[in-house]
Parts: structure tokens; C-alpha cells; sequence
């Protein structure tokens, strides 16, 4: 692993009694995938026996870090939004969140929330803001969505339409821990005009790789991830606006806006994507 620049932001005997470093972690991982060099030898092990399963693994990462640009810029530019609550954040790659956002507006400002003490600390060290806006981190797992809410708003106004980004999280949240009552409470906390955007791994019939990757992954790693149909996804949209052209691919999701580089995933994916509007 290369060394951690924020490490110094928690204490050390904290940060080491939290980090595993003797299984896999998704975050981890998901750097290592996107070319990242945040990832500890496990994961890297880890990593490549999932790309063994699913050899495709590394579009899925791109693919959704792709969406993940098209739909703030979007907001952003088009839509107007200038703040974004981003929980799950992952580890700091390029073009993140308040990148994309504050390169349109300034201004804009960005909560990141995630419950793995490695990406808080990188986020601390990496994820600045402009002098205009501002980033705040919080430390809280998705499913406190009260505790969520409270420190989110040390940094943003919840009188003012706000984007929540949960790309590739709500995979963690088991059938059993009502996912659809987590993500409804999280956009009732919002005002109208709030989108939300969101990505998740999906399974239909002919995914027999990407079920045996997740079913690998589940045996070995950590957290376990709940694969979801296309239409069991679309579900945590029930009572928004769904914008064109509504849930798909995440390579699908406008891909004519512009996803970063020109060599951005074309083909399809079985990480699926939307987003949708508050009235």
C-alpha cells in the first residue's frame, strides 16, 4: 500500500484498531480496480480473483465512476443544484464529487460520509474545497440516517435542494435491514428540487459471472454485498421523477454528455443507475 498522507489526522492507535488489513475491503479494492495505489496486499489478491470470475470487473468500476461525472455535472449545470451529500464515498480517486461540482460552480458544497476510517482520513488530507465553497466530512454509516442528517447540516442549508449521491452502497444494506426504508428517509429529509442519484450491482439471467464473483466475494470479503434485479433497483426511485432515460446501465445513463475521457466504458454493465427528482 502506498503511503496514507491523512494518517496523521486520526489517532494512530485508533486508526490501526479499525483497519483490517487481514481481509479484503470493497474500498480498497475498488481503488485498486481504478488504478489506485491505496490497497494493501490482500486486496490486491482479493482483487484479481474477482477479475478471474468477472474479467470485465474493472468497466464496472470505471463505468460507475463515469456516471458519477455525468450526473453531477448535470445537476450542476443544468439543474442548478450546489450541494451534495455523498455517503459511501469510497477512496479519493480523480474527478470526484466536489471536482466535478466546483468546477462548474464554485460555490457548491460537498458532505462526504463514509464509516471506514482509511477513506476518512484520505478524504481529510484530499478532498479540499475551493476557497468559494467548502467539503466537510462525516464518520457515520449509512444506516443512521438521523445522525446523517444532523451533522450533514453543519455544511448544508436543507432549506435548499440538495443531490444525494449513493453510488454503489446501498449493495451493503441486506434485504432484512429495510434498504428502501434507509434510502426514503434519507430523501424525506430533503426539500423539493433534491435529486437522488444512485448506482447498484444488479443480477438477471446470463450474469453467471457476476453472481459468481459476489457469491466469491460474500465467502471471503467484506461487507457482504445483496445483489438486487433491474427492477428491484428502479424501486428506490418509487415516488420521484425519474430522469431520461430512467434506470439502466450505468454506461448507458447519457452517455453522449460526456463521462471524462474519450475512452469511457461503452458496453453494458451489470452496475445499474438513475436519477430522480423530489416535487
Amino acid at each position: 500500500m502506498t503511503d496514507n498522507p491523512a494518517a496523521s489526522d486520526l489517532p494512530s492507535s485508533s486508526l490501526n484498531r479499525r483497519i483490517v488489513t487481514t481481509r479484503p475491503h470493497t474500498a480498497r479494492i475498488w481503488n485498486y480496480w481504478l488504478g489506485g495505489g491505496d490497497y494493501y496486499e490482500v486486496d490486491r489478491v482479493a482483487g484479481d480473483e474477482i477479475r478471474r470470475l468477472l474479467p470485465t470487473i474493472s468497466d464496472y468500476a470505471r463505468a460507475d465512476r463515469e456516471f458519477l461525472g455525468r450526473a453531477v455535472r448535470h445537476l450542476t449545470a443544468e439543474v442548478g443544484i450546489r450541494q451534495f451529500l455523498d455517503i459511501g464515498t469510497g477512496l479519493p480517486t480523480a474527478e470526484n464529487t466536489h471536482e466535478v461540482a466546483q468546477r462548474i460552480a464554485p460555490d457548491a458544497r460537498i458532505v462526504y460520509v463514509d464509516n471506514d476510517p482509511l477513506v476518512l482520513a484520505h478524504a481529510r488530507a484530499l478532498l479540499t474545497s475551493t476557497p468559494e465553497g467548502r467539503t466537510d466530512h462525516v464518520d457515520e454509516d449509512l444506516r443512521n440516517v438521523d445522525s446523517i442528517l444532523e451533522q450533514s447540516a453543519r455544511t448544508l442549508d436543507f432549506s435548499r435542494p440538495v443531490a444525494l449521491l449513493l453510488l454503489g452502497v446501498v449493495i451493503f444494506i441486506g434485504d432484512d435491514e429495510d434498504p428502501y426504508g434507509i434510502v426514503r428517509r434519507l430523501v424525506d429529509g430533503l426539500p423539493p428540487g433534491s435529486h437522488l442519484v444512485l448506482s447498484h450491482t444488479i443480477t438477471a439471467p446470463g450474469l453467471t459471472e457476476v453472481d459468481a464473483a459476489v457469491a466469491w466475494w460474500n465467502a471471503h470479503g467484506t461487507p457482504r454485498i445483496t445483489q438486487r434485479t433491474p427492477e428491484a433497483v428502479a424501486r428506490f426511485f418509487d415516488g420521484l421523477d425519474l430522469l431520461d432515460p430512467g434506470v439502466v446501465s450505468c454506461s448507458r445513463w447519457r452517455p453522449e454528455t460526456g463521462g471524462g475521457s474519450p475512452a469511457g466504458v461503452t458496453a453494458e454493465v451489470a452496475m445499474y443507475c438513475g436519477v430522480g427528482g423530489k416535487r
